[in-house]
C-alpha cells in the first residue's frame, strides 16, 4: 500500500517574490538562493550606489537651482533661438532618474536583509547605465557652461545642512538593522572588523559633522538685521510683462522698495526700457517689421517702437507659469501693453517714492547718439523730478561725469573690491550676484558703510540666508512673494541647534546599540544550522523540531523507494504544498516497528 505524506509546507512568500522578481525577474521560489552574491553583482552594485549618490546630487542640484530657472532659460534661448521653459523636462528627467535608482537601490538593500542572493536583471543593468551616463553628461556640461551654478549647493546648505543632518543620522542609524544583520550572520572575523569599523567611522563622522556646519541663521534673534530692501527686476516679471509700465506699477503695488531697468536709446534719441539687445522676444516684431527682427532695438525710431505690442509674447510663453493666474482684468491690460519711455518710470518712481537701479545699454557703432548716450539718459532723468537719492547708476562709463552733473547718485559696482578701493572711487555699494560674497565679507561692508545688492534672489529660503547673512537689498524677479516674507523661514540660537544635535546623537546612538544587541540575539544561532536544515526552510525560518521532521520525511521516503516530489513552478500551490512522497508502508512497520533518524 502506498502512502501520500506531504514532503514540506512553503509558506506564501509574497513580498519575497515580488522583491527579487522586480530586481532580477526571479519570480519562482527555485530561482531565489541564500548562496553569497556573485563579485559580478557586487560590481554592480557598487555602480548602483555611484549612481544613487551621483543623481541625488544632481536631482537636490537642480531642486535648490530652482531660483535660476529664468538664467537657464535665457541661456538656452541665446543658443536655440527661440524662448522655452528648459527648466522643466530637466527637472523631471532628474526626478524620474533619482526614483528609479533608489528603487533598485532599496531593493538591492531588501536583499542584503532577507539574506537573498543579489541578481540584477539585464534591463535594469541597461536602464542603470543610462542613468549613470545621462547624469555624467549633464554633470560634465553644467560644468562647462554654467560652473558658476554649482555654488547653490553649497549656499543652500546654510539653510538645509541642520536638518539634513539629522535626516542622514536617522539614515545611518536604520542602516544598522543591515550592518548588524551582516555583522551577526558572517563568520569571517575579517569582514566583520571592517564591517563595524567602517559603520563606526560613518557615524562618528556624522555626529561630529555640526562642528564644521555653519549657516548665519543660527544666531540670536537680537542680532538680526533689518529686513532687505526688494528691488523689482524689470518690475514684476512674474505678474506683467517685463519692462512694461503695469509690470513696474504691479511691483509698486507689491511693496517693492525700488525698480531695476535696463535703458537703451531709440534712434531718434528717446531713452526707453529692453533687456535683450533685439526686439524679438518680448515683442511682435516679425509681424510689423518681419525683415527687421534681428535688427538692434537702439536702430528703431521711436514711432516704430510705440507701435509694438510688448505684452501678448507673456501670455504665449508664460515664461514664469503664471499668467493663467492674472484676472481678467490684467489679463486684458497686460495684453495691450506696449514698450516703456525711461521719463514713463521715473514719474511712477517719484509718485510712489520708490528706488531705481538703472543699467544702461550703449548702442551700435552706428547709432546716431553712440557717444551721447550717457549724456541724454541722464538728462532724462534729471528732468524727470525725481530725487537724485533715489537713483542708484550702475554703468561704469563716464562716471566721473555722472558724479559732477549728478551727486546725489548713489554710485554702485558690479565688481567685488576690497574697501580701500571703493572708498577711493567714492563707491557706497555692491551690485554682485548672491553667490559672490559670502556672509563675512557682507559684514565688513556694512562696518565701511558700504552696501550691497545681491541679484537674482526669488526663492524665500534664499532670501531668508541672505537676511539673516545681513544684506542691504536684493533684486528679485519674484517680490510679490518676497514681500510676505516679514521673518526670516527659520532663525534659532546656538544653544538650541545645540540641544538639538546632541539629543539627536544619542537617541541615535541608543537606537544603533540595541538594534546590534538585537540582531546578535536574533540571528547569532543561525551559525548552528547545517546547510541541509537551511536549505530545508528554504528561506523560512523554522524551528529545529521542524527540520529535523522534514529530514526523517524526505529521508524515509528515499529509503523506501516512494520520492515523487516536484515544483510546479508556481510561487505556491492552492494547497499549501509543492510535492509528495510516496511512502511504501514495510510489513515492519505495519507491526508497529519504527524507524528512528538521528
Amino acid at each position: 500500500m502506498v502512502k501520500h505524506q506531504p514532503l514540506q509546507y512553503y509558506e506564501p512568500q509574497l513580498c519575497l517574490s515580488c522583491l527579487t522578481g522586480i530586481y532580477g525577474c526571479r519570480w519562482k521560489r527555485y530561482q531565489r538562493s541564500h548562496d553569497s552574491t556573485t563579485k559580478w553583482e557586487r560590481f554592480w552594485f557598487l555602480i548602483l550606489c555611484v549612481t544613487f549618490f551621483l543623481t541625488l546630487i544632481w536631482f537636490y542640484f537642480w531642486w535648490e537651482v530652482h531660483n535660476d530657472y529664468n538664467e537657464f532659460n535665457w541661456y538656452m534661448y541665446n543658443n536655440k533661438g527661440y524662448w522655452n521653459d528648459w527648466s522643466v523636462p530637466v527637472l523631471v528627467l532628474a526626478s524620474a532618474g533619482f526614483i528609479y535608482v533608489a528603487f533598485l537601490l532599496i531593493l538591492a538593500l531588501c536583499h542584503i536583509a532577507v539574506g537573498q542572493q543579489m541578481n540584477l536583471h539585464w534591463l535594469h543593468k541597461v536602464g542603470l547605465t543610462v542613468v549613470l551616463v545621462a547624469i555624467s553628461v549633464a554633470m560634465i556640461s553644467v560644468n562647462q557652461l554654467w560652473n558658476e551654478e554649482w555654488d547653490i549647493i553649497l549656499i543652500s546648505f546654510q539653510a538645509t545642512a541642520p536638518f539634513l543632518h539629522i535626516g542622514a543620522v536617522a539614515a545611518a542609524t536604520m542602516l544598522a538593522w543591515l550592518i548588524a544583520g551582516q555583522f551577526a550572520r558572517s563568520e569571517r572575523v575579517v569582514f566583520q572588523m571592517f564591517l563595524i569599523f567602517t559603520y563606526l567611522g560613518l557615524l562618528i563622522a556624522l555626529y561630529l559633522l555640526p562642528l564644521i556646519i555653519y549657516s548665519p541663521c543660527i544666531m540670536k534673534r537680537e542680532d538680526l538685521s533689518r529686513r532687505p530692501a526688494i528691488i523689482g527686476n524689470r518690475g514684476v516679471p512674474m505678474l506683467a510683462p517685463e519692462n512694461t509700465l503695469m509690470s513696474f506699477q504691479k511691483a509698486a503695488e507689491r511693496r517693492a522698495d525700488g525698480f531695476s531697468i535696463n535703458v537703451t536709446i531709440s534712434y531718434d534719441g528717446v531713452p526707453f526700457l529692453i533687456h535683450d539687445t533685439t526686439l524679438r522676444r518680448t515683442t511682435d516684431v516679425e509681424e510689423l517689421f518681419p525683415k527687421r527682427v534681428l535688427d538692434n532695438a537702439a536702430m528703431f525710431n521711436w514711432s516704430s517702437l510705440e507701435m509694438l505690442n510688448a505684452g501678448r509674447w507673456f501670455f504665449k510663453e508664460d515664461p514664469f507659469w503664471t499668467a493663467q493666474a492674472l484676472s481678467a482684468k490684467d489679463n486684458d491690460e497686460a495684453s495691450k501693453q506696449s514698450l516703456c519711455k525711461l521719463v514713463d518710470v521715473l514719474r511712477l518712481a517719484t509718485q510712489r517714492n520708490k528706488t531705481v537701479m538703472v543699467n544702461l545699454w550703449q548702442p551700435p557703432r552706428e547709432h546716431p547718439f553712440y557717444s551721447s548716450w550717457i549724456n541724454i539718459t541722464l538728462e532724462t532723468i534729471l528732468e524727470s523730478g525725481i530725487s537724485q537719492d533715489l537713483v542708484i547708476w550702475l554703468p561704469e562709463e563716464d562716471r566721473w561725469l555722472v558724479r559732477q552733473l549728478a551727486a546725489g547718485f548713489q554710485q554702485m559696482v558690479s565688481t567685488k573690491q576690497n574697501v580701500t578701493m571703493l572708498r577711493d572711487q567714492g563707491i557706497s555699494g555692491l551690485n554682485l550676484r548672491y553667490n559672490k560674497v559670502n556672509a563675512w565679507e557682507m559684514r565688513e561692508y556694512a562696518l565701511e558703510n558700504i552696501s550691497t545688492n545681491l541679484y537674482l534672489v526669488n526663492e524665500p529660503w534664499l532670501f531668508s540666508v541672505l537676511w539673516c547673512a545681513g544684506v542691504r537689498s536684493v533684486t528679485s524677479d519674484a517680490c510679490q512673494v518676497l514681500s510676505e516674507v516679514r521673518t526670516p523661514t527659520w532663525i534659532m540660537s546656538p544653544q538650541e541647534y545645540y540641544m538639538i544635535w546632541i539629543t539627536s546623537d544619542i537617541i541615535s546612538i541608543t537606537i544603533v546599540v540595541a538594534i546590534f544587541i538585537l540582531q546578535k540575539w536574533r540571528l547569532g544561532s543561525m551559525r548552528t544550522y547545517n546547510p541541509e536544515q537551511i536549505m530545508l526552510s528554504a528561506a523560512v525560518r523554522r524551528s529545529s523540531k521542524d527540520v529535523n521532521i522534514m529530514k526523517e520525511k524526505l529521508i524515509f521516503a528515499e529509503i523506501s523507494n516512494g520520492v515523487a516530489s516536484s515544483e510546479d513552478g508556481s510561487f505556491c500551490s492552492e494547497s499549501g504544498f509543492d510535492g509528495f512522497a510516496h511512502e511504501t508502508v514495510s510489513p515492519l512497520a505495519r507491526r508497529g516497528t519504527k524507524m528512528r533518524i538521528n
